[in-house]
């Protein structure tokens, strides 16, 4: 089974947690604090890997969560970090977030590796917070989640030259006559499911790979027939070999075909109709080949079309030769806009303005929402057990003037402070 799409959840492993402990050994007076650090959380990380064709292992595991990181131990040792999950994906693997459609990974080259979901921090133990004026600390940090979300993982066939047209316009005969590949072939529509590729060997020792698509129709850049799982496979060629019927004795008109085809590659995103294209006239062996050839460079005089019969290989020695010369001059398409910019312009630096550490949002009723993710990393690494660590965590605060922000946005001797779903109670 060929599976290029899947929706999995992706959960790394929280940091283990900083401990207290202090140094007690014989002859060794007031040894002081020694609470290890806790170790860091696993990742999870994409692999690509050559042996692998297909999304089908990761359709039938929905989650991928790497384990958390050990606390950690005394006389300063640290927890063992927590292990990673490598998941291999074949070459092409597109990895995006669900909630918002931005890519985190694109895996291109074998061997490749991205981190998906990186792992949390380990916290700190005791010894860290040693100082002139606590030699014996009773606090230590708690560690940090790891990232956690759904994504979707769609796996683009890497070709050189993809094949696009109708159903049974005779793709497949194609790649079957030019390479060693072995596509089912029949008389019925959609024969082909899922994409096949050949290594296609030109005549004067120049060789790229060919695939071939599942066939299109009209609305397919909508989605219709197979229109996006089609759609997809064709965005990292660099040339397309455009297969018309002129035979048409299924009832087809050639010149109807070429202009719907080209409509939907000019539909569908990533700029189809950029990639150099080579219109192949198949079937000229049938009676109505001939006629139907001249209506179409009458309507399109501008088209180079190279005559042939694919099933007994006449005429592809020449269309051959045209795509290994489109390849030496045709540099690989980029897949997203912001690729194309920095091609163009080299690397673009803007200011941005530094992420504010906290926001407050009035809730009524004598109630205050505080968000931010520097507030909430102390917040969650503070372990609410001790006098010195609620000490520390208002310290935090005041640091960060939440305080001040809260005094100037309202809020009064008595309001509840809603912080990670934890209520405080503001006192002046």
């Amino acid at each position: 089974m060929f599976v290029d799409r899947v929706k999995i959840h992706c959960k790394a492993g929280k940091g283990g947690d900083g401990i207290v402990a202090f140094r007690r050994e014989k002859y060794v007076a007031l040894g002081g604090p020694s609470g290890g650090d806790g170790g860091k959380g696993g990742s999870v990380i994409f692999e690509v890997d050559t042996g692998k064709f297909t999304l089908l292992d990761l359709r039938y595991s929905k989650k991928v969560i790497a384990s958390d990181g050990e606390k950690g131990k005394a006389k300063k040792m640290h927890g063992a970090n927590g292990k990673d999950v490598v998941v291999k994906v074949p070459l092409g693997t597109i990895v995006k977030v669900e909630s918002t459609g931005s890519v985190i990974a694109d895996l291109t080259h074998p061997g490749q590796r991205a981190i998906i979901c990186a792992g949390g921090k380990g916290g700190r133990g005791n010894f860290h917070f040693k100082s002139s004026v606590n030699s014996a600390p009773e606090y230590c940090e708690m560690g940090e989640f790891g990232d956690e979300k759904d994504v979707i993982v769609e796996l683009k066939v890497l070709a050189d030259v993809g094949l696009v047209g109708f159903p049974s316009v005779g793709k497949s005969t194609l790649l079957s006559v030019v390479s060693k590949a072995k596509p089912e072939i029949a008389e019925y529509h959609f024969t082909t499911l899922k994409p096949h590729l050949g290594m296609v060997q030109v005549p004067d020792g120049r060789s790229f790979v060919m695939a071939d698509l599942p066939g299109l129709i009209e609305g397919a850049s909508q989605g219709k027939g197979l229109g996006h799982e089609f759609l997809r496979h064709i965005e990292r060629c660099r040339v397309i070999i455009h297969v018309v019927d002129m035979g048409a004795n299924d009832g087809r008109d050639p010149v109807e075909d070429y202009r719907i085809i080209n409509q939907e590659l000019g539909a569908y995103q990533y700029r189809l109709l950029e990639r150099p294209q080579i219109v192949l006239a198949n079937k000229m062996d049938l009676d109505d080949a001939q006629d139907n050839l001249a209506r179409f460079k009458e309507a399109y005089p501008d088209v180079e079309v190279f005559e042939t019969t694919t099933i007994i290989a006449e005429g592809l020695d020449q269309v051959l030769y045209k795509a290994a010369d489109l390849l030496d001059v045709t540099e690989t398409f980029p897949m997203f806009d912001d690729e194309r910019k920095e091609e163009q312009q080299g690397v673009l630096y803007k200011y941005e303005e530094p992420e504010a550490p906290f926001e407050i949002k009035n809730m009524g009723n004598g109630r205050w929402l505080l968000t931010g993710n520097e507030i909430e990393r102390a917040f969650n690494a503070t372990r609410f057990n001790s006098d010195e660590a609620d000490q520390r965590f208002a310290r935090k605060m005041r640091v960060l003037g939440v305080d001040k922000a809260l005094r100037e946005a309202g809020c009064e001797d008595g309001d509840i402070i809603v912080l990670c779903n934890t209520e405080f109670e503001f006192v002046e």
